[in-house]
């Protein structure tokens, strides 16, 4: 990590950027775990759960097209300050909630709050190609992977045990006062401005969908990753579920297990920087391999018994994804025109959260029929299949002809 320390001092942009996000995350994964676990409480069931999760999905797909285009338009640095500071009433109202009759200011402030993140991310993730310097893209995309790691392990593992010391009113405090720190570090930030061709290019611009297709055609690299998008979002939500399930039901660790799992997808993403940011090229084949990979791990994983095992395979697994993830994030922001990629990140964001929202609900339905080792067998060899097919199609001369990276 000290080559991480060193680029987050050498580019100081960027390094409130990384802040910011770092504060804002653990904040809210605080308050997400109060919020379910105060569900639990007071109703009893895990349907109030399921309907908040829900709750949590929605907004993307109605929003976060919203979200690029506000972000192609108009001042990055504004959407991201604002949409933190209107965020502090909606993450204090949970403070309200004593009951059943209450849990309307939990459905509706979870709303509020996933729309502002439907909002929030692709304006942050567009500002990265113009805080930093292009050839340190990788590393600061490998960087963006070991802030995740960080929000998993200090906000979802930790959340969960700061609840249950200091109560739920607690963590929600905390969230608010992380949304005010964001912003105010965020405040700092000197986005640069956009030049006068940005500008005159911004009143030329189409509808979302319209961009989507134009930047999609204009670029095979492009396309391959948004086929890549939808199939591992689509597979991904067997994973989703099945951390929860595996720590529970097949090794009896209760709470503390999915603490734990959560915690080595956290350690993985992290350790993923070492390897991501020596990455120079043939960043394609590299993500694709690691995701070949990454199914490697989970189809182990269904095969252990071994808590030690399954946690060290969660592990390699996440170490995969980060770097995978490092990658094709770096692909997007150099093949994606800079005045369209709020848009694109926006809809990206959409088509993946509302697949794996289906594919969570499917995963869910098939484990009343199938043994979750099974699913998680099934997932760990279509991740493996679908990095062959790509790497495949890679290889071919059609495809090296319209160029790749």
């Amino acid at each position: 990590m000290g080559l991480g320390i060193s680029i987050i001092r050498e580019e100081k942009q960027y390094r409130r950027l990384f802040f910011a996000g770092v504060v804002n995350g653990i904040g809210d994964r605080f308050s997400s775990v109060a919020v379910l676990a105060m569900l639990l409480h007071i109703t009893g069931s895990g349907m109030a759960v399921g309907v908040t999760l829900a709750i949590r999905l929605i907004p993307s797909l109605l929003f976060g097209p919203i979200g690029g285009w506000l972000a192609d338009r108009f001042s990055r640095k504004a959407i991201l300050v604002i949409t933190d500071l209107i965020r502090i009433v909606f993450a204090l109202s949970f403070l309200m909630v004593n009951g059943k009759e209450d849990l309307w200011i939990v459905y509706v402030s979870t709303f509020v709050l996933a729309v502002g993140e439907a909002i929030y991310a692709p304006a942050r993730k567009s500002s990265i190609p113009g805080l930093v310097k292009k050839d340190q893209l990788v590393k600061i995309n490998s960087l963006e992977q070991v802030m995740v790691g960080i929000v998993l392990i200090g906000g979802a593992f930790s959340g969960g045990i700061v609840s249950s010391i200091f109560g739920a009113g607690v963590t929600f405090w905390f969230n608010a006062a992380s949304f005010l720190g964001a912003a105010l570090i965020t405040a700092t930030i000197a986005f640069p401005e956009k030049n006068k061709e940005g500008k005159a290019n911004e009143a030329k611009k189409g509808n979302p969908l319209s961009t989507f297709k134009k930047v999609v055609l204009m670029s095979a690299p492009i396309q391959l990753l948004l086929f890549c998008e939808i199939i591992i979002a689509s597979m991904n939500g067997i994973d989703n579920v099945l951390i929860s399930v595996y720590a529970v039901k097949e090794y009896q660790l209760g709470d503390v297990g999915v603490g734990l799992f959560y915690g080595a997808l956290g350690i993985g993403l992290m350790l993923s920087f070492s390897a991501a940011n020596r990455l120079r090229k043939n960043y394609l084949l590299t993500g694709l391999i690691c995701l070949m990979l990454e199914g490697t791990f989970l189809f182990l994983l269904s095969r252990t018994h071994l808590i030690v095992i399954a946690f060290l395979m969660f592990c390699g697994a996440a170490f995969m994804t980060g770097i995978g993830n490092a990658c094709f994030d770096t692909i997007l922001m150099k093949e994606i025109p800079e005045e369209h990629q709020g848009t694109m990140f926006g809809l990206l964001a959409t088509i993946g959260n509302t697949l794996l929202g289906i594919s969570m609900f499917l995963s869910g339905f098939v484990l009343q029929y199938l043994a979750p080792r099974s699913l998680g067998m099934i997932g760990g060899i279509a991740y493996i299949l679908v990095a062959i097919l790509l790497m495949a199609v890679i290889s071919t001369k059609a495809f090296k002809r319209r160029g790749t990276i």
